[in-house]
């Protein structure tokens, strides 16, 4: 394998896509350490590919998608992120804790990182930078801040993840919903002691007519996690229903109650959710189709036995599982590393008795963690796309960042309620 990680490591460095990368180096070591069964082989990944992309459960996410590209055109993010600065701007750190909020709520609709960085970054940076917040923290803040979405429903993630390992799709979104706000109040202290330290300035106290007005404008778009989390919770809608009722009240916000989309921004919409979907199905094709070829190779029963002993305990698995989905979404695509990682690690998740649910919400997370972190994060870059800013100013706020999740990764170790409570209320339990 030591082939297709120089070849993959080359093309990156090059700067082709990644799923050109993946699919690219899987075919060059096929052809070159398998020549006699390569008209076979690449048959054979083809049709794994399509395998990948066919279970039903994806049918959700090219909605959730959509959903998030017409809220992104319209005026959702805008009037989401007004409703929270009148309530906490005055408070020290009171932009960037707006800035942790909106990218949770938004995470509500969106479900996907980069969506977030985009949406919610793109109002918010301008703000920190005039209220004199250094360029190297907004950005550290953005990005990490919209990890929180990715533990939200309705995040990719987590659908990725419950296709893999068929696992409830349902009770992984619930699952999200505390971690998400421990991470969400982990980020606003710090925010608000880093205020405090360095004397950034804050805004005036909206009157009381501003809070009002604002919760009016505001209010329509909280109805995205009361259809999605409430539907899912309530056992009204499957995730694939209530990806199609986002869409749907979507429209009916944006273009009835909103008035701020034209036909131009709606067909806009349609095609970025093609592309986007486009490619986020590519690299679940090219995940399956990696993890048939490593599994064809026996490479699991050859590099997992040492590393988890004979009789392994539920935190040694715990444990090597988390660290190994950090260090691989440092450097690959979270989709293609779950679709990839997680059969390998199934069976011994299920010889150790390791909670599905559980174990999903510590995956995500570190899926999250990894997107944001160096050196390929893609998070970084989606960030540098954005707002057209050196790589070291990108990474240079990271670290208190990626140590408030490392901590909120070991409180989900030592406390898995915190992850398990809402799924164990929803049944019953």
């Amino acid at each position: 394998m030591m082939m297709f990680g120089i070849s993959l490591l080359i093309m990156l460095l090059l700067g082709f896509p990644f799923m050109v990368t993946l699919l690219g180096s899987l075919i060059l070591y096929i052809a070159v350490y398998m020549p006699e069964f390569a008209p076979k082989m690449l048959v054979t990944m083809v049709q794994q590919v399509i395998a990948g992309v066919t279970p039903p459960a994806l049918v959700c996410v090219p909605m959730f998608i959509l959903s998030a590209s017409i809220i992104t055109s319209g005026e959702s993010a805008t009037r989401l992120i007004r409703m929270i600065k009148v309530f906490v701007g005055h408070l020290p750190g009171g932009l960037p804790i707006t800035t942790n909020a909106s990218c949770t709520l938004f995470g509500a609709v969106s479900g996907s990182t980069q969506a977030t960085v985009a949406a919610i970054g793109g109002t918010m940076r301008p703000m920190l930078l005039e209220a004199g917040y250094k360029s190297s923290f907004t950005l550290g803040l953005i990005i990490n801040s919209s990890d929180i979405a990715f533990l939200i429903p309705p995040s990719i993630g987590f659908i990725v993840y419950g296709v893999a390992t068929s696992t409830s799709i349902g009770m992984l979104f619930l699952a999200g919903i505390l971690p998400g706000l421990m991470i969400l109040v982990m980020f606003s202290i710090y925010c608000y002691v880093y205020s405090k330290v360095t004397h950034v300035g804050t805004l005036p106290r909206a009157s009381m007519a501003e809070r009002i007005d604002a919760v009016k404008g505001g209010l329509p778009v909280m109805g995205f996690p009361v259809i999605i989390v409430g539907g899912i919770y309530t056992g009204i809608l499957s995730p694939t229903e209530a990806a199609a009722a986002a869409v749907f009240y979507a429209l009916i916000l944006e273009i009835i109650v909103f008035r701020s989309l034209t036909r131009e921004r709606i067909i806009d919409a349609f095609l970025q959710t093609g592309v986007i979907t486009g490619v986020v199905f590519i690299l679940v094709g090219a995940g399956q189709a990696f993890s048939f070829l490593i599994g064809f190779l026996q490479l699991p029963d050859q590099l997992l036995p040492p590393l988890f002993g004979t009789d392994p305990s539920m935190l040694r698995v715990i444990t090597i599982v988390v660290v190994v989905y950090f260090v691989a979404c440092m450097f690959v695509d979270p989709i293609v590393a779950i679709f990839i990682l997680s059969p390998v690690f199934q069976p011994y998740v299920v010889g150790a008795g390791v909670d599905p649910i559980l174990l999903g919400t510590l995956v995500t997370l570190q899926a999250a963690i990894g997107s944001a972190t160096p050196p390929f994060g893609c998070d970084i870059f989606t960030a540098q796309l954005i707002f057209r800013r050196p790589y070291l100013e990108v990474i240079g706020h990271a670290l208190p960042f990626l140590l408030i999740l490392i901590l909120a990764t070991v409180l989900l170790i030592t406390f898995p309620q915190i992850a398990l409570f809402l799924p164990n209320l929803a049944m019953g339990g």
